[in-house]
């Protein structure tokens, strides 16, 4: 595995995790502009060799592209968002798009954009995100004795993800619920949106009943142990923390955007707009009162297109 950028702190445990399984870590030292990214990202594949590369989103997939290599490559599509609104990413992607052996899209979505915005690809395949059901299913449920109740949202700090709209959710929904607390958690991918998440805790005066977080390895721990779950992303491709939160069988809050259509008449499961402060809030107070529920893992996989 290799990167463009050097890992920020938040990524050595995730890194460790890789080591430990016998991932071998190709990462940059020194942040390099493009010049620097090409040449790096060069060295990576004549000293891996590898077979066939999978460049794991837009970026990424521009810059191996690029090189004078005859790896088969393969591009991943995976963005919550649609890269090809931006007139560069367009231009660049149509003089690169046959470059790739093959395109894999997450969701319809990517496909229809894809094609809207480029062209069709010789092999442009769909193969959605999955989850191991087990690793979630199987466990131990939250107490609800408890007498903290816990709501967790899990994404990349970054504006599609919305984690501003869950805090003022939030602080309107612990004038009900005061033993309520909301923990967020993710890869801090904007600097400045990560800060705006934690001035506003601050400035609404929610230090002592939000917790703001880097990315967690737990996760199947973290839904067992928590009451519910907020989702109010703007966009998404085929989010596999939906997945996850579907698999566990927490009561889910969800934005009512088309990719979480799929689940909106499972049970527990909540689509609104979360735009609307006090309907979120409502949402997520109703979810704090519900039972977890056994979600069929096949249900998930055959429905989630439908």
């Amino acid at each position: 595995m290799t990167a463009l950028t050097p890992p920020r702190e938040d990524f050595a445990q995730l890194h460790d995790e890789l080591l430990s399984a016998g991932v071998r870590c190709l990462l940059p030292l020194h942040a390099a502009g493009l010049p620097g990214r090409l040449w790096g990202l060069f060295r990576s594949v004549r000293m891996f060799r590898p077979d066939v590369i999978f460049a794991r989103a837009t970026i990424p997939a521009f810059y191996v592209r690029s090189l004078p290599i005859t790896v088969p490559i393969v591009y991943v599509m995976h963005s919550a968002t649609n890269d090809f609104e931006r007139g560069f990413f367009r231009t660049v992607e149509r003089a690169l798009s046959r470059r790739a052996e093959a395109i894999i899209a997450v969701s319809p979505e990517n496909i229809r954009d894809y094609v809207a915005a480029v062209r069709r690809h010789p092999c442009l395949e769909l193969i959605p995100n999955g989850v191991d059901v087990a690793r979630f299913s199987g466990q131990r449920p939250a107490c609800r004795c408890a007498k903290t109740r816990l709501i967790v949202q899990i994404g990349r700090y970054t504006s599609v993800k919305n984690q501003l709209l869950t805090v003022h959710a939030f602080a309107e929904l612990i004038e009900q619920v005061p033993d309520a607390r909301l923990l967020l958690c993710g890869v801090i991918e904007d600097d400045a949106y990560h800060l705006a998440v934690t001035d506003l805790v601050s400035r609404l005066g929610l230090d002592n009943q939000v917790t703001v977080e880097g990315p967690r390895s737990d996760v199947a721990e973290l839904l067992a142990d928590a009451t519910a779950f907020a989702m109010p992303s703007r966009s998404e491709g085929h989010s596999i923390a939906f997945l996850e939160a579907l698999a566990s069988g927490i009561p889910v809050v969800a934005s009512d955007i088309p990719p979480f259509q799929f689940a909106a008449h499972y049970a527990a499961v909540t689509l609104l707009d979360p735009e609307s402060t006090r309907d979120y809030a409502n949402g997520l107070i109703a979810a704090m009162n519900q039972q977890r529920v056994h979600r069929s893992s096949d249900r998930i996989d055959t429905c989630r297109y439908c």
